[in-house]
């Protein structure tokens, strides 16, 4: 099974700590609510978007938060909980489930949820408070607008790269690939070679200084829609062969045919594909037609600094 929801994740907090006789810690708590749930190793292993912090983990300390904000579970000491005599009266009550609209019940947690600016409206103690925070955790809701924003971005890049002439295209291309560390990362290393007389290669990157481990590029634009067919690759296949190069990277801010990628792939030669997805990707990776706009610092307790 997936994953649950912090939501989810609550009444097993809630079970599970009150069946200790000393206060827990999530990460006491996690391997046997795993277990119950019968998370395999996998869905255990499975990390948060950043790859910073695993996926259940993150999710049970946002169970245990909210919890403790209903007054459901207290702190003892640094990183350790119990649950209090308000969340032993509710597992009294043997609840099916324990979630957001549970906790509305308790005037505590409503006045939290308004002070971090959510909407909740109607008579909170009474439990008829009306509200649903998002059922993801505040990393996963930011990494969800990250990608969102990005994704946007991607499209607008690819559609300034479109509209670039050749030329320009192929210097791209070149910058991109030495911010990528090809070439030492040094301008004289690279060199766009587009134009009459190329020889059927747009560009060189020599990976050592005397030249002895070259990288040619071909760099076709295109307009989506116009996917590079077979014949494109045979003949930068062909160049490469005359040039004695078993490298090659060809480029292009479309896409590729599935029979283009299989010759590449066929090819004695080694040659890499980057379509306009990835094209885009690695432009916002490495910084290339970009700038950062804004910077959002995230930040956790200090525990060395409260360490007894």
């Amino acid at each position: 099974m997936p994953v649950p929801d912090y939501q989810s994740l609550m009444l097993p907090v809630l079970q599970r700590t009150a069946e200790l006789t000393h206060p827990a810690r999530v990460v006491e708590l996690e391997p046997v609510i795993a277990s119950d749930l019968g998370l395999s190793a996998d869905e255990r292993a499975q990390r948060l978007p950043s790859g910073r912090q695993g996926l259940l983990h993150n999710r049970l300390h946002w169970a245990k938060q909210y919890l403790t904000r209903a007054g459901l579970l207290e702190a003892t000491e640094r990183g350790r909980f119990q649950v209090t005599n308000r969340g032993q009266a509710l597992l009294a009550e043997r609840p099916p489930v324990v979630n957001n609209k549970t906790l509305a019940r308790y005037p505590e947690f409503v006045a939290w949820l308004r002070a971090r600016g959510d909407t909740v409206t109607g008579n909170e103690v009474a439990g008829a408070a009306e509200f649903e925070p998002p059922g993801a955790t505040p990393e996963e809701r930011i990494e969800a607008a990250r990608q969102e924003l990005e994704a946007s971005l991607k499209a607008d890049l690819l559609d300034r790269v479109r509209a670039m002439p050749p030329a320009e295209f192929e210097e791209l291309v070149v910058t991109l690939l030495l911010r990528m560390g090809y070439g030492q990362g040094r301008e004289e290393m690279a060199q766009a070679l587009g134009g009459a007389g190329d020889g059927g290669v747009d560009g060189v990157i020599h990976q050592d200084r005397l030249g002895l481990d070259r990288v040619y590029i071909q760099a076709k634009r295109y307009r989506d829609g116009n996917t590079v067919g077979p014949d494109a690759i045979n003949s930068f296949i062909g160049a490469l062969n005359i040039k004695r190069a078993n490298k090659g990277l060809f480029v292009t801010a479309s896409t590729f045919s599935k029979q283009a990628r299989e010759h590449a792939e066929r090819s004695t030669t080694h040659v890499v594909l980057v379509d306009g997805d990835r094209l885009a990707d690695l432009m916002v990776r490495h910084g290339v037609g970009v700038v950062v706009r804004h910077t959002v610092e995230i930040k956790a307790i200090d525990e060395g600094f409260f360490a007894e």
